[in-house]
């Protein structure tokens, strides 16, 4: 599953890139603070907690842990919603 990850005034936040109500792309979508909403249907979701703020999306998006060391950014991959990490991927920082 692709990950999408989001810069808001220097703090990085990472969340499953698939939005639950339907097959959007939430990296697709508008960032207003720390949420992004979907372009299909405008289901908003806050970055730091995955959940949808309300319908139409009703199921949160799995969040991940994101750690930045030395200019590159860490995503450690969640197993669940609420589980802990499981891989990681990185992409340097410009």
């Amino acid at each position: 599953m692709a990950i999408a990850v989001f810069n808001v005034e220097g703090e990085f936040y990472a969340i499953d890139d698939t939005c639950t109500h339907q097959d959007a792309s939430l990296s697709d979508g508008w960032l207003e603070g720390c949420a992004v909403e979907c372009p299909l249907h405008a289901a908003c979701f806050d970055l730091r907690t995955g959940r949808p703020s309300g319908p139409p999306a009703r199921k949160p998006v799995r969040t991940h842990q994101v750690v930045v060391d030395d200019g590159q950014v860490y995503v450690l991959e969640s197993a669940g919603v609420e589980a802990g990490a499981a891989g990681a991927v990185a992409e340097e920082v410009r």
